[in-house]
């Protein structure tokens, strides 16, 4: 029987049983309303019309309820059951016909009235909600019922315009009880009546509850290396089971199974063993743990006898193995075997070990919780000493790794001894002066959450300092002191004038504290809360307060959990995810993604379910081809030789990848196309019988079925390849095999039906014949494409919706997709609960809202666009919720997020379907695209469900209808059959809309080179459109564009160098000035243009762009106006040899003033560098290493351009000043230049006539070369990406290299906007 069907027997079992019992147990009788006056206390009362036996419910007795004084300051009600009683509901009420309620309340529960216990509901929240008017009743049933006597009802809030007033009842029913103590000497022995018992199914259960955090509970062993032992250990409960295997038995690696925490807080804790063969379930309390044992049978055998509360020495009464239970056991059965009545009826079956009695011993330790790490204090008077000096001993148990546990000033001022936990270790300190002090450390992990003995004494010249059994630390005095008048715990109060020198180091203390002696005298805490000894502040008295929440763990993908009193944190450190609770991958999804961040092939782990629970694998991402191929590997590529099977023995290889079946069924499932090889070559070898058809080979798919077909054809088809290209060696078969022939034949085929891929095994069964083998090779598995990223559904109803099963997220969500649209509001997603929610929505043309409550009211988390998201462009939304935080991302908008609460509730409950596009109510629903919804690393299939739903249809058409908007910068759009792409190869900007700068960090030594080849050469080896291109630019002169940020001035910011000892410098000036030189003519001046004297060297980012056509320069500098200068000369840039970014070494025909900039380089940012189509910054990123590309010095890419922009401004008033300065200078132009435009327009038209002439014999010669131009950039408009593939053909020439940037960045977009880019949109 599997492993899977014997846990499911487990569950219905237990689930069968539990219905069973239910039907048969009413547990919900009142048992408040019958209790005498005796029964009801509280802390105070505030009339004899408000005494506590008042507060029965629904009764208008005194003044209608109990209600405490007004200067109480922790107000409780407590109930007393008269006997210990099973409570499995609550019911508050106000006082009757008054302004006087309690809106929140914590209930205590205790067995003896002194040491209590907070209860917390299923997901850790202590806190109930309780009345909203005075005669209303709230009723809370109890998520797991309370077995205890006594109750106490805690107050938080209460009407703000009234007082606490409170009537209550408890629903439950009587708890019959079998209990044994043992004083951790002591034992019961279960004894067989045979010599040994061997058991298939055990079920085992207990409740205990005990002062110590170690002893045995259970133990039983057999001589074939059995065993059982159930064990408490540091607090938790081990469970160690083995089964017919002794090289564990005296392991000392043997591992237990630990589960449960705190179980050392004198409460009951239940436990229950269920086993099924191997199976096992141990469930503590409300936490289950499914394992499979250790061992090679099925089933227990234990000799003689089981041990309950220790495991005594054979031959020696009284001596123990392990150390002892000290505590209480009740209810304790062993196989439907009640152990305890046995042992009280003194049964023969029992022998008793020790002293075991038959009633629970009720223990006096009373805790103290401080609350508050900056305010928490408890004060307490100094009593003298007898004999001099002073000593001071206490018990704590805290999370936090700092806090101050004592202070107090000593009798010679102004010196002082502070215990505190500093690091989570222990350490003293002796302030002798306010410089001087000295100290002393011990322990380690004092904050472990476990009860850590503290003994502080003063003697002769020394201070001692004892931890728990350690050996003890003493700091040297110089004089014989004593404490001060008052010993601070836990902290100090604020501004206190009895002692001004205490104050908290860093943190005051958080945790609980009990067994408070001073000077061997126990301090009494309920003195305390009364006000009749020492003072306080922010301490819960009577309570340990100490939660574990690190149980359950909810650090995903195992992470590990550690925490402090308020919080836990996640430490996903080898995990392959990040965040909170370690729910994101970090891994991409696809070879398809790694490419878009710019990687070449090479092996890469991948994660192709992101969040959800597959984890990241290996494969191989081949980026050489058009297509980004996917490869997986498995155990046995090369060829295998087959010889000797048959079909009843035949050969077997059964594959292994590189990853697990569910990752390839993800990876599979996720792409466009996969694809398998497989090589088989035969000699006198069959793949099917020739007289029926019958298979005598074959291979297995993924899911384990057989299959009978060895190419491209569909399932079901006994045919090879051969057939279907129809060129088989025999036309009278379908396979090359099947002739039979003596000779080597070859049936190779690439599977290519993606739902039965990959091969999981391959059977050859004739090869046994004289002279008969065959010869097989199965390839690796290859993927390419992601048919998911473009799965969009298109809403033109605002009633219309998708719908999908409920949203499984109790714990954690991530919600990802993309939208456009031009409406101003909708809702993208909701999915509802009884009174849980979340929901997804535009909100406003500009805001994007995530909004949800999982029962800690409305959380509403919203990012705001600085330009409106109805702007029919793809915008991207990442929504995220688990216990820890929620954040919200849009675009590249900053990240919204908001801590939860740290005892609220934990688990979003959702039971409606899942509305995608609109609304269960039909409102407010979302009119556009949706694509590429993800939820919890699950592609959620649009389309499909678009196909069957009114008001909405499949994909979203027109990707490129607004194509100016889509792609920026001179990107240019292309439309695809699933979509679009933008190019941005003419672009100096990248990203899937090329509108991402691309920024980089200079120092002074830092520079970019990038290095022309001849122009025309280049240009001959582009295609049509590229040329076309580069005649605009050759018109045009030069255009250049970057933005910069720098405070450093003189500064080099671009050079561009030819090899005729031209030149063009953008400098800026030793005054942070602008300065644009043009060095046209050897033996000239050069042109300088100073656009304004005021400094750009002002640490703000500055964009400039630079035209040039002719002799006539426009610049514009940020949000500036175009400027317009002239050159002295209009010749062009003959032969360009370089363009270089900051710091210039050489460069012997440059200018001093030039050349000084250039030796002082630039430090700051650069970015967006534009010069014709060339875009230097970005080239040097792609192609680190090219020959066409030098680096010098230290470069790191930055998001400085991006974070620059963000912060600068230009004011319009500004503008608008310079703009009417501008025009008045441009009115003086045009009347200076009046005279000369006869002249000039005199002379354009003659020389236009000629032109005319002679371009007229020109353009007859060439219209045949003409259209055969035009004929191939038709063909390229069609397909671009045919011409870029035809540059392939050019490799061999140094050209190309300067060329192979641009086509990585088709590349790199190709599929930008398809998928859920990371680095771009978060």
């Amino acid at each position: 029987m599997s492993s899977l069907a014997i846990a499911f027997i487990l569950t219905v079992l237990g689930v069968v049983s539990a219905a069973l019992a239910a039907s048969h147990y009413n547990c919900d009788g009142p048992l408040g309303s019958n209790l005498p006056q005796a029964s009801f206390q509280s802390s105070s009362q505030s009339s004899t019309s408000n005494v506590p036996h008042f507060s029965k419910l629904n009764r208008r007795d005194g003044a209608g309820g109990w209600s405490p004084q007004v200067t109480d300051r922790q107000p409780w009600l407590q109930l007393d059951l008269r006997d210990r009683m099973e409570v499995t509901a609550v019911a508050t009420q106000g006082r009757f016909g008054s302004s006087d309620w309690v809106s929140g309340y914590l209930l205590l529960f205790s067995d003896t009235g002194l040491a209590w216990k907070q209860y917390r509901q299923e997901d850790g929240v202590g806190r109930f909600v309780g009345n909203v008017n005075a005669d209303g009743v709230v009723h809370h049933k109890l998520s797991h019922s309370i077995r205890s006597r006594f109750l106490r009802f805690v107050p938080l809030d209460w009407n703000p315009s009234g007082w606490v007033g409170l009537r209550v009842e408890v629903y439950g029913c009587a708890y019959k009880s079998y209990v044994a103590d043992f004083d951790g000497r002591s034992s019961l022995l279960y004894r067989f009546n045979q010599k040994s018992m061997s058991t298939v199914k055990d079920v085992i259960s207990l409740r205990f509850k005990s002062r110590q955090a170690e002893g045995v509970l259970l133990h039983g062993e057999g001589q074939r290396g059995d065993y059982i032992t159930l064990e408490l250990h540091r607090g938790r409960l081990a469970l160690y089971l083995n089964l017919d295997d002794t090289r564990l038995r005296f392991s000392s690696g043997r591992v237990a199974v630990t589960l449960g925490s705190l179980l050392d807080d004198q409460h009951w804790h239940s436990v229950l063993i269920e086993r099924f063969n191997k199976q096992v379930n141990l469930t503590v309390d409300t936490h289950t743990q499914h394992f499979r044992t250790k061992g090679e049978g099925d089933s227990l055998e234990v000799d003689y006898e089981l041990s309950f509360g220790g495991i005594p020495l054979p031959g020696k009464p009284g001596t123990f193995l392990r150390k002892n239970f000290h505590g209480c056991i009740e209810n304790l059965y062993y196989n439907g075997i009640n152990i305890i009545d046995l042992a009280k009826r003194r049964k023969p079956q029992i022998y008793s070990v020790g002293n075991v009695t038959f009633s629970c011993s009720q223990p006096q330790l009373v805790s103290t919780t401080f609350l508050s790490s900056s305010s928490s204090f408890l004060s307490l008077p100094a009593t003298p000493s007898a004999s001099g000096g002073f000593t001071v001993r206490f018990q704590f148990r805290t999370w936090n790794p700092d806090g101050l546990l004592l202070s107090t000033q000593l009798s010679l001022e102004p010196q002082r001894l502070e215990l505190q936990i500093s690091n989570s270790r222990l350490r003293l300190t002796h302030h002798t002066s306010a410089q001087q002090k000295e100290e002393v450390s011990t322990g380690h992990r004092v904050n472990d959450g476990l009860w850590h003995t503290v003994s502080l004494g003063s003697r002769s010249l020394q201070v001692t300092m004892t931890l728990d059994s350690e050996p003890s630390s003493t700091i040297e005095l110089a004089d014989h002191m004593d404490a001060g008048d008052n010993l601070y715990f836990g902290g100090c109060p604020s501004l206190s004038p009895a002692d001004p020198g205490c104050e908290n180091p860093m943190l005051a203390f958080q945790g609980c504290m009990r067994l408070i002696s001073i000077n061997s005298q126990p301090m009494d805490l309920n003195l305390v809360q009364q006000g009749r000894l020492g003072k306080y502040k922010e301490l819960q008295f009577d309570t340990c307060g100490i939660h574990d929440r690190c149980l359950p763990n909810f650090c995903e993908h195992g992470g590990q959990c550690s925490q402090s009193w308020n919080t836990f944190y996640c430490d996903c450190s080898g995990t392959g995810y990040a965040g909170a609770t370690c729910h994101n991958s970090i891994y991409e999804a696809s070879c398809e993604a790694y490419r878009l961040t710019g990687s070449s092939s090479g092996y890469f782990s991948i994660d192709p379910d992101g969040s959800g629970p597959l984890g990241a694998t290996q494969v191989f991402c081949n980026m050489t081809e058009d297509k980004v191929w996917t490869v997986v590997t498995h155990n046995s590529t090369d060829p295998v030789r087959v010889q000797g099977s048959t079909l009843q023995k035949p050969y077997v290889m059964k594959f292994n990848y590189s990853a697990s079946p569910e990752q390839l069924m993800a990876l599979v499932a996720g792409s466009e196309q996969c694809q398998q090889e497989v090589v088989y070559s035969c000699r006198k070898s069959r793949l099917f019988n020739t007289w029926d058809g019958s298979p005598l080979s074959w291979w297995v798919d993924q899911g384990g079925e057989r299959r009978t077909y060895w190419g491209g054809f569909l399932p079901g088809v006994q045919q090879c390849s051969c057939s279907l290209e129809e060129n088989c060696m025999d036309m009278n078969y379908f396979c090359n095999c099947d002739a039979n022939t003596d000779s080597w034949a070859n049936d190779t085929g690439v599977l290519s039906y993606k739902e039965h891929l990959p091969v999981s095994e391959i059977v050859i069964g004739d090869t046994n014949r004289t002279g008969s083998e065959a010869l097989y090779r199965i390839g690796p598995l290859r993927c390419y494409g992601d048919k998911s990223v473009w799965n969009a559904a298109s809403f033109y109803q605002e009633s219309s919706y998708l719908h999908f099963p409920t949203l499984q997220a109790e714990l954690s969500a991530d919600i990802s997709f993309y939208f456009k649209t031009s409406v101003p509001s909708g809702v993208f997603l909701e999915d509802l609960g009884l009174k849980d929610f979340i929901r997804v929505e535009l909100s406003s043309p500009s805001v994007v809202t995530f909004s949800f409550d999982v029962g800690n009211g409305g959380v509403v988390l919203a990012v705001k666009s600085h330009v409106p998201l109805n702007d029919r462009q793809w915008h991207y939304v990442r929504a995220e919720r688990n216990v820890k935080e929620a954040s919200l991302q849009v675009d590249q908008l900053p990240l919204r997020f908001l801590e939860a609460p740290s005892d609220g509730h934990l688990r979003l409950r959702l039971n409606s379907q899942l509305f995608v596009g609109g609304t269960a109510a039909r409102q407010r629903g979302f009119m556009g695209c949706i694509r590429t919804l993800n939820i919890n690393g699950m592609t959620f299939n649009l389309e499909e469900r678009a196909k069957m739903t009114p008001g909405v249809s499949a994909g979203c058409p027109g990707h490129c209808s607004g194509s100016s908007s889509l792609c920026h910068n001179r990107g240019r759009c292309i439309e695809k059959n699933s979509g679009y792409v933008c190019d941005c190869s003419q672009s100096a900007y990248g990203g899937p809309s090329c509108k991402e700068e691309v920024s980089v960090s200079f120092d002074r030594e830092s520079s970019v080179t990038y290095t022309f080849q001849e122009p025309f050469s280049v240009m001959q080896n582009r295609s049509s459109q590229a040329s076309r291109v580069y005649r605009e630019s050759t018109r045009a002169r030069e255009n250049m564009a970057f933005s910069f940020m720098t405070t450093q001035s003189p500064a080099m910011l671009l050079t561009v160098s030819t090899f005729s000892q031209q030149y063009i410098a953008v400098i800026l000036a030793l005054n942070g000035s602008l300065q644009i030189w043009y060095r046209l003519h050897v033996y000239r001046k050069p042109d300088v243009f100073s656009p304004s004297p005021s400094s750009l060297a002002d640490g703000r980012l500055h964009r400039i762009r630079i035209h040039r056509q002719g002799k006539d320069v426009y610049l514009q500098i940020d949000q500036d106006i175009h400027r317009k200068y002239t050159l002295s000369s209009d010749a062009e840039l003959i032969l360009i040899r370089s363009l270089t970014l900051g710091k210039v070494i050489g460069g012997e025909n440059f200018d001093e003033e030039v050349m000084q900039a250039g030796s002082k380089g630039f430090i700051g940012c650069l970015s967006s560098v534009q010069f014709n189509h060339v875009a230097p910054l970005k080239a040097a990123l792609l192609n680190r290493g090219s020959s066409l590309v030098s680096v010098r010095g230290h470069l790191v890419e930055s998001n400085c351009g991006v974070l620059a922009d963000s912060t600068t401004s230009h004011p319009l008033s500004d503008q608008a000043a310079k703009a009417n300065k501008d025009k008045e200078q441009q009115g003086n132009d045009t009347r200076h230049d009046s005279a000369v435009i006869g002249g000039v327009v005199t002379a354009v038209v003659f020389i236009t006539l000629c032109v005319v002439v002679v371009m007229t014999r020109f353009l007859y010669q060439h219209r045949q070369a003409q259209r055969d131009a035009s004929i191939k950039e038709k063909e390229h408009r069609h397909n671009l990406e045919t011409a870029y593939r035809r540059e392939a053909a050019y490799q061999a020439e140094p050209v190309y290299r300067a060329e192979s940037a641009y086509r990585t960045e088709l590349h790199l977009h190709d599929s930008a906007t398809l998928r859920d880019n990371r680095e771009y949109y978060i």
